[in-house]
């Protein structure tokens, strides 16, 4: 299984918005600007996001998009199933032979428990910890 960027970007926005939960709706373009992707690309994948009930559109001059749950409820499974679809490696499983079969789903299994035991909350709170613990040095 090969995530697209429309999983790395769906999460990319989930984590903007985890970030600001609590402090009202983030515009879109907010988000483009921060991580430097496309808008256009953006406005694309909040819709099923949005259908999903994962997120919340606010209209208005300072509209925008919030959670509708705890970033510690919502999982990276969550996001990924709804802008990837099915998490599965291999297509036709069941047609395989027995020990194929078995990795398959063992792959499958360590995948989705993975996605489904990092939250949104999870991925906000180690973004840019690495910059801040770094030594920074002159010449």
């Amino acid at each position: 299984m090969k995530i697209s960027t429309k999983g790395r970007y769906g999460l990319t926005i989930m984590i903007e918005l985890a970030k600001k939960h609590g402090e009202g709706p983030t515009s879109l373009k907010t988000i483009a600007q921060a991580n430097d992707l496309s808008e256009h690309y953006l406005e694309q994948l909040i819709a099923p996001l949005r259908n999903a009930g994962l997120v919340k559109s606010i209209r208005g001059a300072y509209g925008g998009y919030i959670l509708t749950n705890e970033p510690s409820k919502i999982t990276a499974g969550d996001v990924i199933r709804v802008l990837e679809g099915p998490i599965t490696p291999v297509e036709g499983i069941e047609d395989e032979e027995p020990a194929k079969r078995e990795l398959w789903i063992r792959i499958r299994d360590a995948i989705k428990d993975v996605l489904d035991n990092t939250t949104i909350e999870d991925l906000a709170s180690h973004s840019d910890d690495s910059e801040t613990d770094g030594y920074m040095f002159y010449i």
